[in-house]
């Protein structure tokens, strides 16, 4: 498997940090990964699903969005929409040195980002969710109590698993703004919601939502057991097995 390291602007400006494995033949498609909310391109799960993908024959190409991992930038600063022009920006990496992503995969909120970004990206022709939120202004119950003092301060320093992170109120507000099931009837794109019944941090209920939202060719996958981070290395395998065969049904190197 040859590994390529890479930096590209993101959508603030920032220089993100990226990596893009592929088999040494030419890959049936590209696939541009979104990692979860305050996790980076290396966490396990995003590891072992590119993985399992580059061994079905896909490029993958999975980055730290802007002031996360080993990208600059401050992650304060940053949004929902932001983090939807980050992916904006990775695809057009893609397109000027490869091949433009035929495949977007999110995990949680990066499943919500990879909705929101497919209708702008020409080349996407399919799109899958695992674990995603039907709304990013899910996230918000992750401040718990905080968010009235988040509105009043302007800013506050929470801890988000085991980190401290700085929120500030233009991030609730960017959140609440964005109505994506309105969105999800024109995506255009073929679709595969992941989602375990069990996940005790984004409910089943959003993928139940994600999916009356769209039009089809829409596909649903119970990843029955697993928690919300795919921890079992068995359940990100599977994930990404599912993902390999269905995705070549609408995507190619041609």
């Amino acid at each position: 498997m040859a590994i390529q390291r890479v930096t590209f602007e993101g959508g603030t400006g920032a220089e993100l940090a990226a990596r893009l494995d592929m088999l040494q033949d030419q890959p049936h498609a590209i696939c541009l990964f979104a990692h979860c909310f305050t996790c980076g391109k290396d966490i396990a799960a995003a590891t072992r699903i590119a993985r399992g993908l580059v061994d079905a024959g896909y490029g993958v190409l999975r980055f730290d969005f802007t002031g996360l991992g080993h990208s600059e930038g401050e992650f304060a600063s940053t949004n929902f929409s932001s983090n939807v022009e980050d992916l904006l920006a990775a695809a057009a990496w893609l397109r000027e040195h490869h091949a433009a992503p035929g495949l977007l995969v999110g995990h949680s909120l990066g499943g919500a980002a990879v909705l929101a970004a497919a209708p702008r990206i020409d080349e996407c022709r399919a799109v899958a969710t695992i674990g995603a939120p039907s709304e990013p202004s899910h996230v918000e119950h992750l401040f718990g109590p905080h968010t009235p003092e988040i509105e009043s301060r302007g800013e506050v320093s929470l801890e988000l698993a085991g980190r401290p992170f700085t929120i500030r109120n233009q991030f609730l507000e960017d959140i609440r703004a964005t109505n994506l099931r309105n969105r999800l009837g024109q995506l255009g794109r073929a679709l595969m919601v992941m989602h375990s019944p069990v996940d005790s941090t984004v409910g089943i209920d959003n993928a139940e939502e994600i999916y009356v939202a769209a039009q089809h060719p829409k596909s649903f996958v119970s990843l029955d057991r697993a928690d919300h981070m795919l921890s079992n290395k068995e359940d990100a395998e599977f994930a990404a097995s599912v993902l390999g065969a269905w995705a070549a049904r609408y995507v190619s190197s041609d």
